[in-house]
């Protein structure tokens, strides 16, 4: 049930068509994994902290640094060097006190993710490589957990959400895995899309709309145009076709 606080906390999201308190009362017992604090994670993190999702789980290993300001929203000045999952914790809690926020400041690899994810409803990808993404795919296949999928480079982002057995998957979207490199990022582009990102886990929670499965949104800031593709799922899958799940343990 609601509290008296709650429903006037909500009270506008509530009044959307097809959310009603049923609804909201769903993000409230909601348990989401973020996957990264930086530049994708902190507008994720705060939108799902606003909209009362019960349980956010923030998983980072890395520490605060000035070139990080311009685009990580959730870190400040004055936490330079400090424990981004620690940083993230301190504005989600200002932000709404009522829900519980966790913090893993360990590396995802191939021994912890199943760990880091298991138990909760929705995966947010916020990192910022392919092959640690390519693992929280594979956890999220395994457990049966959706996946949004979110990446950027400048001015450009993309979208997609994984539904583990009906949809297409990252591994069908990405065959090969790009050199890690220092990329380019305006602060904006992440925004746009950790809030996209925010929306998808929204509704997937509350059953209203439709998911971007099957589908990339692809964000395009200089020409300021959203474009679509269909992703069609790939039988032979390394992760969820056959193939991935002869493999899969």
């Amino acid at each position: 049930m609601l509290t008296p606080d709650e429903q006037q906390r909500y009270d506008r999201q509530i009044m959307i068509p097809g959310f009603g308190e049923a609804g909201q009362e769903k993000l409230k017992q909601a348990k989401v994994v973020i996957a990264g604090s930086g530049g994708l994670g902190s507008p994720a993190a705060i939108y799902l902290a606003a909209a009362g999702v019960g349980t956010l789980r923030i998983i980072d290993h890395d520490k605060v640094e000035l070139s990080n300001l311009n685009r990580q929203v959730l870190h400040w000045e004055k936490d330079i060097a400090r424990s981004k999952v620690k940083s993230a914790a301190e504005k989600l809690s200002q932000l709404n006190s009522s829900i519980a926020i966790e913090t893993i400041a360990e590396t995802i690899n191939e021994v912890t993710v199943r760990a880091m994810v298991a138990g909760f409803h929705i995966i947010i990808d916020a990192l910022d490589n392919l092959p640690t993404r390519f693992l929280l795919n594979r956890a999220a296949l395994a457990l049966g957990i959706p996946f949004i999928h979110g990446a950027v480079y400048g001015l450009e982002g993309r979208v997609m959400t994984v539904l583990p057995g009906t949809s297409a998957c990252l591994r069908c979207l990405y065959r090969g895995v790009p050199p890690r490199e220092k990329f380019p990022v305006l602060g904006t582009t992440p925004a746009v899309i950790g809030c996209i990102q925010a929306t998808e886990a929204i509704k997937l929670i509350t059953g209203i709309g439709t998911p971007l499965s099957n589908r990339l949104l692809i964000y395009d800031g200089l020409k300021m145009t959203f474009t679509e593709l269909n992703v069609h799922r790939n039988q032979n899958c390394e992760h969820c076709g056959d193939v991935g799940r002869e493999a899969r343990p």
